[in-house]
């Protein structure tokens, strides 16, 4: 008899959830290697080219649909959940306030690649003194792994409209990870969807990425244009990036699930004050070594300080100035960093200084912001879009109390 049949699967699948929570994921669930119907939907979305640039996500198809092609012999997959929401939040204060940077809150603290896959390592040797027959393999938002989808399946709760996963209990402020196993554990079953009518996501978003629900085109989602796109930024998505200059957390700020958001205990994943609540001009006056200090351990320093600077700029140039005092110290920085060592940065840097001069004192065409969510972007301006920003502002200090 072989060392697995001879264990206890269900006794040691209890284990493996005790073992999880003692080291800190907020949940754990167990799911099979099965993810074919998930490939209609995968194919449709590439073949549209919604990817974008992030030609990753079309190789190895197969061994995301497949999980036992990806690592040979995997017959489970155990799927983690761990809450990163840091304490002081300040998700309305900072989106109201123009100046401030608005960086999505998963990136506020340590890298999580690096957090979650030390814990799963842990969880693995746990397990292995359990059995000695077990081969395993962690991943943390790497290789190619539909790890949504494996989430959904292990029941750790259903994927969203905005295509994330929401968890009835926690919302969607969460990290995921994945252990895969060759054990045949007992598996745990999907949870009922409970997005129903419910399209607030979708209207939200500042770029109208997500098309139509459960569909996100990355080319126009603001996370993959400050994020993944290593190019110059679209004129026409811009002014609609506000003050974001590093990801976009809207399309969860407005999902009623995230008012039982639990703040994290990692503290790790604590807000460092180097990120949170800087004004967009302190950060776009970094040099490249006090980018490379103030990032070291974060997702962030990923990047690289090309797109860092021409995030900012984008953010400076949609900011609205209260005193004549404060435009001209946006535009004297904007001017100072004008020979920056790159053509696509230099385009955006001139393109803030434009914004700035041309809105300096009247603040543009005045445009009722229920008719920001349809006009084509580059007809708006930037305070018709700041005022949308606001009625999200006031949404999330009527729905999200502790954390706005």
């Amino acid at each position: 008899m072989s060392v697995i049949n001879s264990i206890d699967l269900s006794q040691l699948t209890d284990n493996i959830k005790t073992w999880g929570k003692a080291l800190g994921f907020q949940q754990i669930g167990i799911s099979d290697v099965d993810l074919s119907h998930h490939e209609k939907a995968l194919k449709n979305w590439l073949e549209n080219g919604y990817q974008g640039s992030m030609s990753f996500l079309e190789r190895n198809v197969d061994k995301r649909l497949s999980p036992d092609e990806l690592v040979s012999g995997t017959l489970r997959i155990i799927s983690v959940r761990m809450d990163y929401l840091p304490p002081d939040a300040s998700f309305a204060s900072n989106l109201k306030s123009s100046s401030t940077a608005y960086i999505s809150r998963y990136a506020l603290g340590r890298d999580y690649h690096k957090v979650i896959r030390k814990k799963l390592q842990k969880l693995a040797e746990q397990i292995q003194e359990y059995t000695q027959d077990l081969s395993f393999r962690p991943f943390v938002d790497s290789a190619p792994v539909l790890e949504h989808a494996i989430a959904e399946k292990a029941g750790i709760g259903w994927t969203g409209k905005h295509s994330l996963t929401i968890n009835k209990k926690a919302g969607s402020y969460f990290f995921l990870g994945e252990l895969f196993i060759n054990l045949p554990l007992p598996v745990d079953q999907p949870v009922e969807e409970n997005c129903g009518k419910c399209t607030a996501c979708i209207s939200i978003c500042p770029t109208q990425a997500i098309i139509e629900p459960y569909v996100v085109d990355a080319r126009k989602c603001i996370s993959y244009l400050t994020i993944e796109n290593d190019d110059a930024i679209p004129i026409v998505y811009r002014k609609a990036i506000g003050n974001r200059i590093y990801g976009c957390d809207d399309c969860q700020l407005i999902c009623p699930w995230n008012k039982y958001a639990k703040v994290t205990e990692e503290k790790d994943f604590f807000a460092r004050q180097q990120l949170h609540n800087r004004s967009l001009l302190d950060l776009f006056k970094w040099t490249e070594p006090e980018f490379l200090e103030h990032t070291q351990g974060s997702a962030i320093r990923r990047i690289g300080y090309r797109k860092w600077k021409r995030n900012i700029a984008v953010g400076l140039g949609n900011q609205i100035a209260q005193t004549t005092q404060e435009a001209e110290a946006i535009k004297n920085a904007l001017r100072n960093a004008l020979d920056f060592p790159d053509v696509m940065v230099q385009e955006h840097i001139q393109w803030a200084l434009t914004e700035v001069t041309q809105h300096e004192g009247d603040g543009g065409k005045v445009i009722n912001v229920n008719d920001a969510s349809t006009a084509t972007y580059s007809s708006l301006d930037k305070n018709a879009i700041h005022r949308k920003t606001q009625r999200l502002a006031r949404s999330i200090e009527k729905g999200m109390p502790k954390h706005k």
